[in-house]
């Protein structure tokens, strides 16, 4: 399969069992690892940020439909931070924000959507079980 986006430089080629770990990831693991990113960030990011944090906040949502390699992907999330702008004046609105993006992609791509109130369960917290523990 030839890459995604032109000019993305992504490629998706071959199952995940036969690449090798030293091969560039495609734009599958690129995407899985951006979103644990900023599910992460956005799990740790303050309840109540002080402007700093907030502005940081945006510069760092704002930079990734200019600087993120895949084109494609890219010009979507710049639409989207247009259509939707990031919340960042809470911890749980930044966490729900990201949840409701990271769906919409999920549903393009005909892929299962994740329970919103579930985040903290996912990213912070860990499952009830204590299995993650």
């Amino acid at each position: 399969m030839a890459a995604l986006a032109s000019g993305s430089g992504l490629k998706n080629e071959s199952s995940p069992d036969t690449r090798s770990a030293n091969c560039p990831p495609d734009v599958e693991q690129l995407g899985s690892a951006t979103w644990t990113f900023l599910h992460a960030t956005a799990a740790y990011y303050p309840e109540r940020p002080t402007p700093f944090q907030r502005a940081n906040m945006l510069n760092l949502l704002h930079s990734l439909p200019v600087l993120y390699p895949c084109s494609h992907c890219a010009t979507h999330l710049g639409e989207e931070v247009k259509r939707h702008p990031p919340d960042v004046s809470s911890r749980a609105g930044l966490s729900w924000w990201l949840c409701e993006r990271h769906n919409e992609v999920n549903e393009r791509l005909g892929k299962e959507k994740f329970d919103c109130t579930k985040t903290d369960e996912r990213w912070r917290d860990g499952p009830l079980d204590g299995r993650c523990d």
